[in-house]
This record gives structure tokens, C-alpha cells and sequence, in this order.
């Protein structure tokens, strides 16, 4: 499972590692929650570039009669995305980037739900694996929406989670991201879980189970963490 993220890099890292050429002024977030608005990446169909978009996360399939079935797909698994229904159109056709640079996972403690913070090792952004999908309502609202893929958990978060999102390679962007590319076995080779390796993780204050909180302090080392 994936239910909180982080971004709080500055816009022209951003532009670089993700190579797009026009982003917006972007306020840093230490604690994303789902219904919220998040920073990903498109490739545009006809020019085939890259190009930003905040997405509401919880994805809407476009055959919904209520967008409020957003709140339940906030994740998607890799092993069953291409044949669930609210799933398999966008995996097959409108997958994206969602970007970030860290993200929590709890873990019960005598009771209580520790957090913890998982980034990468150099403290680089990266993107989950994304799909997307456009919502219309009955008098023409349109909501664009989208889910995060999730695989088993590596080494490094099996003690506290037994899933993880999926952080794509950079080198897969491309591909990830090219809707010409429709085969799942070819797609289903990118959803892998991440070397644990490279990445750390820490505990941290119990401020960030509240959505509310949006501060350095939700990705601060607690004591003993």
C-alpha cells in the first residue's frame, strides 16, 4: 500500500530529472494523502513529450457513477492491474509518472502505528508508477485522476510493510509512458520491487498520521528511529 508520499525538491531539479520543460511554482509537501492534487507526468500523444499535470489521487474510472469510488483506489496491484476492471483500460492505454521523493509506511507497535520514511539513498526524486484515467460527471465536470501501482515489499520494507509502491527506473520512463506500448508482459517487467539497496528509511513522528500536518517535521528522525 501506498497512503502518504512526499515532494518538496525544487522545481528545476524536477524539470531535469524528469525532462519536462514547464513546471509550475510547486509548494512543498511533506504529507500527501489520497483526494489531494499530486505532481505527475504525461506524455502527450501526439507530440510524444512530456508534460506536467497534478492529478486528484483516487482514480475515477471514466464508467463511474460516483467519483467517491476514488477514495477506494488510491493503489492499484501489479499483479492483477491489467485484468481489474476499474484498471485495465488505463494500464493498457494511460499510464503516467507520479512523482516523489519519499513515502510512509506504518508498522504496529504495542498498540500504536509507528510511521516510517522510506527515500532513496542520494535523496533524488523518483516516480511511482502511474495510471490515469478522465472522469466525467452527468453536467460535465471533469475530473483527471489516477492510481499508484504497488508490488511486494524488498528486503528493506518487509519488517514494516509487506507491499511497497512501485519506483520505476528512470531508463523505463520512456517506455512506461508510451501508449503504443500495450502488452502486459512487456509492462509487468517494469513493476518490480526496488533494490533495497538504494534506498533508507527511518522512523518519524507520529505527526504525519494526520493529513492535516504538512511540515519538515513529519520527515524528521525521531529518537531511537
Amino acid at each position: 500500500m501506498c497512503g502518504r508520499f512526499t515532494l518538496n525538491q525544487p522545481v528545476e531539479a524536477l524539470a531535469k530529472v524528469f525532462d519536462v520543460r514547464e513546471l509550475p511554482d510547486l509548494a512543498a509537501e511533506y504529507n500527501i494523502a489520497p483526494t489531494q492534487k499530486v505532481a505527475s507526468v504525461l506524455q502527450n500523444p501526439e507530440s510524444k513529450k512530456r508534460e506536467f499535470q497534478q492529478l486528484h489521487w483516487g482514480l475515477i474510472p471514466s464508467w463511474a457513477k460516483d467519483p467517491g469510488i476514488g477514495a477506494k483506489t488510491i493503489n492499484a496491484r501489479a499483479e492483477t492491474v491489467a485484468e481489474k476492471p476499474a484498471f485495465r483500460s488505463a494500464f493498457k492505454n494511460r499510464r503516467c509518472l507520479v512523482l516523489a521523493d519519499g513515502f510512509y509506511e506504518w508498522q504496529r507497535q504495542q498498540g500504536k502505528k509507528q510511521p516510517f520514511y522510506f527515500r532513496l539513498q542520494d535523496g533524488q526524486p523518483f516516480a511511482f508508477a502511474g495510471l490515469w484515467e478522465r472522469w466525467h460527471s452527468p453536467d460535465n465536470e471533469e475530473i483527471i485522476s489516477c492510481t499508484i501501482l504497488t508490488t511486494a515489499a524488498n528486503e528493506l520494507l518487509q519488517p514494516i510493510h509487506e507491499r511497497m509502491p512501485v519506483i520505476l527506473d528512470p531508463q523505463d520512463y520512456d517506455l512506461w509512458l508510451d501508449s503504443q506500448v500495450q502488452t502486459p508482459e512487456t509492462l509487468q517487467q517494469l513493476l518490480r520491487p526496488y533494490p533495497a539497496q538504494a534506498m533508507t528509511a527511518y522512523a518519524v513522528s507520529t505527526l504525519v498520521n494526520n493529513s492535516r500536518h504538512n511540515s519538515p517535521e513529519c520527515i524528521m528522525p525521531i529518537s531511537g528511529g
